[in-house]
């Protein structure tokens, strides 16, 4: 990888490096440049610099920058998977299937460009408006600040990144400290197509001051930011009055029907909640299922979960690895412990697996007022309650303060469409894992989970503005 920030038409050089290492031995990945704010005024210089030429750039032009990235990722393929398992501990089937949804996410903008249009307005509702000409179009909302999480970090630099190119904004992306490099191979490779303008993509690392200087900066046109809610609630503060795009935490429920398929729902149960070892906003955390069905359910789940395999995440069969890093860890085993001495009952786990990787537990009988219940663990967690019936089950999950995903397991139409329209979420999903995202959809979340939506056709609506033409001939 080549030395330095992407800023500006260059590689700015940083005066210091920090180390990536590797989640589950802890051994050295390698070493990413550390940005600055200083770095970061420039890169917003740079940005806004290009900032109309940017807006100007054909279609065609914009269109060939995002597929050529999308060809020239799709060449090295293994080689981001193979890195993303580095950096990120994640096992390797979920790295895999994090490059085939940039690849999707990457098309999708670049087929996006060819529907960025407007409309025409009938003005003479009003008899002033007799004669007049009217159409809107859509136009670039300016620089966009893309700021990320460390669990995908390759695809959600893409749905930030590549929505903002396709609109015609330049874009500044910070990744986590944690997992910067595949989100710098990816600027790189976008800036080597050569169909816009350098500047136009930059990336800059940093700290927390660094994420400030960016989005506090009055002269952007809005920060898209993927994270916890704490820390969007906070740049939305910091933010203001500049648009924000918040993606954040979850804590994602699964309804389980008296009717439900028992085996599908334990199935996805253990699909959904242990993906990405847990590390994912939608990962099943909450399992709401009706009393009648509750101990077979539990029987189902259990035996499905020494199947689950545990360790070395370059493993093809591995799928669940180490958390991020050892702070992860020590929360989720104190939050598992909190939970116990409230009355929880373990079913499985967690069982020291060595270093950061923690094993695949099931918690049942969880009480409110505790942080595996309550809040986004962000680890292999699953916790289990029952409920009397689907009235209560609805109005269990919407107790959350938390509301992108939602599942529901129901053989009855009327049971899947009563979810849908009285859950509280961004997305309600029946009989698949909460988990489940197509990136071409809209995706994001209500209450603390965040505001706008994701989704390259979404996104650059959230990155341009309308302008209303008047013409009286």
């Amino acid at each position: 990888m080549r030395e330095g920030l992407p800023i500006g038409a260059g590689w700015l050089p940083v005066e210091e490096t920090a180390e990536v290492v590797f989640p589950y031995d802890g051994s050295t990945v390698g070493r990413a440049p550390v940005g600055t704010v200083e770095l970061a005024g420039r890169a917003l210089d740079e940005a806004l610099a290009v900032a109309g030429e940017m807006a100007r750039t054909p279609s065609h032009a914009r269109r060939a920058a995002l597929m050529g990235a999308h060809d020239a990722l799709l060449a090295r393929r293994e080689e981001f998977e193979r890195l993303l398992v580095l950096e990120t501990g994640k096992p390797l089937v979920d790295c895999r299937v994090e490059v085939a949804r940039t690849l999707v996410t990457l098309a999708t903008a670049a087929e996006e460009v060819a529907r960025l249009h407007g409309e025409t307005v009938p003005l003479d509702l009003l008899p002033a408006g007799e004669g007049l000409v009217g159409f809107w179009t859509r136009r670039p909302i300016g620089v966009v600040v893309g700021i990320t999480g460390f669990n995908y970090p390759l695809l959600l630099a893409a749905h930030k990144i590549a929505p903002a190119l396709a609109a015609g904004c330049p874009v500044i992306v910070k990744p986590a400290p944690a997992t910067p490099l595949a989100t710098l191979l990816l600027v790189e490779v976008l800036r080597s197509v050569g169909a816009v303008p350098a500047a136009a993509v930059q990336l800059v690392t940093g700290d927390v001051e660094v994420g400030r200087a960016l989005v506090e900066d009055r002269r952007i046109g809005a920060v898209s930011f993927t994270g916890s809610a704490a820390a969007g609630h906070a740049i939305a503060r910091n933010a203001a009055p500049t648009k924000v795009v918040l993606e954040l935490g979850s804590n994602a429920a699964l309804v389980v029907a008296a009717d439900a398929d028992l085996e599908a729902a334990a199935d996805a149960v253990v699909r959904g909640g242990y993906y990405a070892s847990g590390q994912a906003c939608i990962s099943v955390q909450r399992v709401v299922v009706e009393e009648a069905v509750r101990a077979d359910f539990l029987d189902l789940l259990a035996a499905r979960m020494k199947d689950v395999v545990v360790g070395d995440p370059r493993l093809p069969e591995t799928r669940v690895a180490p958390l991020i890093d050892e702070r992860a860890t020590s929360r989720v085993l104190g939050w598992v412990e909190s939970a116990v001495s409230a009355g929880a009952r373990l079913v499985t786990g967690p069982a020291p697996a060595g270093g950061r990787v923690i094993t695949p537990t099931v918690l049942a009988d969880v009480p409110d007022g505790v942080e595996v219940w309550d809040e986004e663990i962000f680890g292999p967690v699953v916790c289990v309650r029952a409920v009397a019936d689907l009235e209560e089950a609805f109005e269990t999950v919407n107790r959350s303060r938390y509301g992108l995903h939602v599942s529901v397991f129901t053989r009855s139409l009327a049971t899947a469409f009563a979810a849908i329209e009285r859950l509280e979420a961004g997305g309600v999903v029946v009989n698949e894992v909460p988990g489940f995202r197509a990136d071409n959809m809209p995706y994001g979340g209500v209450k603390d989970s965040g505001i706008g939506r994701e989704g390259p056709r979404f996104a650059i609506e959230e990155f341009t503005v309308t302008r209303m033409a008047i013409i009286r001939p």
